[in-house]
């Protein structure tokens, strides 16, 4: 897996390389989970986390004490005085290995050659809802110009990695696909559930952990919820929604959910650090994406034995076997949506039944353990290739 960890020097200084983590923020999310667990459990390298906007409180999950976390500031737009700010930064840290995350990160790659690091690397967690299939021109123009200047493309799924190589025409030599994976320690059945969460033990609960911006849309999710209310009016005092997240759409999501009444049926928490244990409050896990890669959170969700009702799109049906699992309905489908939730929620055994088979999936092909090895292996391999 990871090269045994080397002695600090007389002079105590620590020899172990250094892998900078770059994102464009860091705050609660999903590639930003995968990014803490990997920190937390490779201990055989130093690492460090620049953000190029900022951070917020989520980085405090970061358990190690040896992890400097930087934050450039950049202004929107091109910010051409942060790629200087970064190239002092390196010039600096002088790091053995760049991970760059998704495309705000990935010109950085150019910068950190300039720089002098000698291992770049960039991975792909999912699409903007802006450009949901990845067909935008430029995007594409601009992954294909940085080929030269990254050592390995990573997707994490394998829809992201026929899109790479029939869309984007990175060479195949150039992509490592790796899957996300979960702790499935913590993120397990029978725990325990948040004591704050408004839920009765009868009540039937749809919900959801994501970011609240338009690509996880949350709007068609409350519109299906007060639909399927309507639809199940012997149900609907049972039914409850949980939106859990915060981001630049959450006053939006709040408004629409008074403006259908619901209030006292939605329960709108924000950010929480404590997701096991709000997941143990859910019936049933909502996820109606219009783009995504393979999406923590529903790995997490399924990990603790909840069913699945998901967008079919970017890598959840490679997760998400349809009517094993969960039920996977088409983007944008409002109507398709309202019925997946209305069969789980007539049906306590069906719920069950896909809860279990999901938890079994994870487990099989998502773990976390085997995905923070596959990293490991690829930091080795390439800073050995780089040595030679």
């Amino acid at each position: 897996m990871n090269a045994p960890a080397p002695a600090l020097t007389p002079a105590g200084v620590d020899t172990r390389p250094l892998v900078v983590h770059l994102v464009y923020s860091l705050g609660v999310g999903g590639l930003e989970t995968l990014l803490v667990d990997c920190i937390n459990r490779m201990p055989a390298w130093r690492h460090a986390v620049v953000c190029l906007t900022t951070y917020t409180s989520f980085a405090d999950r970061i358990a190690r004490r040896d992890v400097e976390l930087h934050a450039l500031g950049k202004p929107p737009g091109l910010g051409l005085g942060t790629h200087l700010t970064f190239w002092r930064l390196m010039r600096r840290l002088r790091p053995t290995v760049l991970h760059t995350y998704n495309l705000a990160a990935l010109e950085y790659a150019f910068t950190a050659t300039l720089a002098g690091v000698p291992v770049r690397i960039h991975a792909e967690h999912g699409r903007d809802a802006s450009d949901p299939h990845g067909l935008n021109p430029k995007h594409n123009f601009l992954r294909r110009r940085l080929v030269p200047f990254v050592d390995r493309f990573i997707p994490v799924s394998e829809d992201l990695n026929r899109w790479l190589g029939d869309v984007v025409r990175i060479p195949t030599a150039k992509t490592l696909f790796i899957k996300n994976g979960v702790d499935t320690d913590k993120y397990a059945p029978g725990g325990t559930s948040a004591a704050d969460a408004p839920f009765d033990a009868d009540d039937i609960v749809i919900g959801t952990v994501a970011r609240v911006q338009d690509v996880k849309n949350h709007r068609a999710l409350v519109d299906a919820f007060a639909r399927l209310r309507n639809q199940l009016p012997r149900l609907a005092p049972r039914l409850k929604l949980a939106i859990v997240g915060d981001g630049p759409l959450l006053p939006a999501v709040r408004e629409q959910v008074a403006q259908l009444g619901l209030d006292g049926a939605v329960w709108l928490p924000g950010a929480r650090a404590d997701i096991a244990a709000v997941l143990h409050t859910f019936s049933i896990f909502a996820l109606p994406s219009l783009a995504e890669g393979t999406p923590v959170s529903m790995l997490e969700a399924m990990a603790c034995g909840l069913p699945v009702v998901a967008s079919r799109v970017g890598g959840i049906p490679e997760v998400v076997d349809e009517g094993v699992q969960g039920l996977l309905v088409p983007v944008g489908d409002g109507d398709a949506l309202a019925a997946a939730l209305a069969r789980y929620a007539q049906d306590a055994g069906l719920r069950t039944t896909h809860g279990v088979a999901a938890r079994a999936r994870v487990e099989d092909r998502f773990s976390l353990r085997a995905m923070v090895a596959a990293y490991g292996a690829l930091y080795d391999g390439l800073c050995r290739n780089k040595a030679h």
